[in-house]
């Protein structure tokens, strides 16, 4: 491909030389399938990621559809939803691990992809909902997923 001089707002009063354009990525999207316990990461028609997930267990089975995410945190507490016990951030018992990537509230409850300490749960339909990572996929993840990040969880 031939050079081409690209105007840049950065060096407004110059020119930066390049010698490919400058191409836009596709965003990220987010496919979890439930009875295979698989989430894959696509960014276009490409899939550059697929991880090993826990998804809910009978009675608490992950909600499908399409959603988005709609919350990002590093360090979470995690807090019960039959009582008022909490589990501080960074605490090697706190079921959220270090990271949560929430996608689905009704206002009092949330459901979301987080790590976990016990790794031996990972393909196993065992949660109250929530989609459980190994610490390391869910730190890869965390770096790629935004706020409006698609995800669609199916059969």
């Amino acid at each position: 491909m031939g050079r081409r001089w690209i105007s840049s707002a950065v060096f407004w009063a110059g020119w930066l030389w390049a010698s490919s354009p400058i191409v836009a990525q596709e965003p990220v999207r987010l496919e979890l399938v439930l009875s295979q316990r698989q989430l894959y990461v696509w960014r276009g028609h490409q899939l550059i990621r697929r991880y090993p997930v826990a998804v809910g267990k009978p009675g608490w089975e992950t909600p499908q559809g399409d959603f988005v995410v709609e919350t990002k945190v590093k360090d979470p507490v995690w807090r019960s939803f039959t009582d008022n016990r909490q589990i501080p951030a960074r605490h090697p018992r706190n079921p959220l691990g270090r990271h949560w990537i929430g996608f689905w509230s009704d206002g009092v409850d949330a459901i979301g992809f987080h790590g976990t300490p016990y790794p031996e749960t990972i393909g196993k339909a065992v949660s109250h909902g929530c989609v459980r990572m190994y610490p390391h996929h869910i730190a890869e993840l965390f770096d790629w997923v935004e706020i409006g990040t698609p995800v669609r969880v199916r059969r």
